[in-house]
């Protein structure tokens, strides 16, 4: 794994935290304990700073970066899927952001929100709690996230702080 220090911005890491060995961390970046940063995750707290909740998973390959002098915040217990790019917007707790979306400048999503897969939420655009934005720009649907929907990420968010159990002592090289 490639942890950086960067002009005396050093990252903070939490309690069983995984951080896989082809991610890289650089300078003002706090992630809690128990969270997932997948292979390929670039967490860049060069001139801005990112904080990351306990329980937070960070799939393959997402870039998360601010701007300078502000901060990109991510609850606890977030989904970040697969390929999102997270830049200099809030992100509440328990939050699911989909594959290869894009959450942009000032944004917020709110808590239990959902950002469905390929969605870019716009520069200071606010999903609200518990509502579901889609599409290109992001556009909110008339539904709210359900109580079974809640349960059934509830059990998905464990398999990765799970994961972040596992990885240390299962994950080997193979020549």
């Amino acid at each position: 794994m490639a942890i950086y220090e960067f002009e005396g911005r050093k990252p903070e890491l939490g309690q069983d935290t995984y951080i896989h060995p082809s991610a890289d961390v650089i300078g003002a970046v706090t992630i809690g304990a128990n969270c997932w940063i997948g292979p390929g995750a670039r967490l860049r707290g060069d001139y801005g700073t990112i904080v990351i909740g306990d329980g937070t998973s960070i799939e393959d390959n997402c870039v998360i970066h601010a701007r300078p002098g502000e901060i990109t915040r991510i609850g606890r217990n977030v989904t970040i899927g697969h390929g999102c790019v997270i830049h200099n917007a809030t992100i509440k707790d328990h939050a699911v952001i989909g594959m290869g979306s894009v959450v942009s400048d000032w944004a917020q999503v709110g808590e239990w929100a959902v950002v469905g897969e390929g969605a870019v939420v716009r520069q200071g655009q606010e999903v609200p709690d518990g509502c579901i934005a889609v599409g290109v720009p992001a556009r909110l649907l008339d539904k709210q996230v359900s109580e079974e929907y809640k349960a059934e990420w509830s059990n998905f968010k464990s398999i990765y702080q799970d994961l972040a159990r596992r990885y240390p002592l299962g994950l080997k090289e193979v020549s």
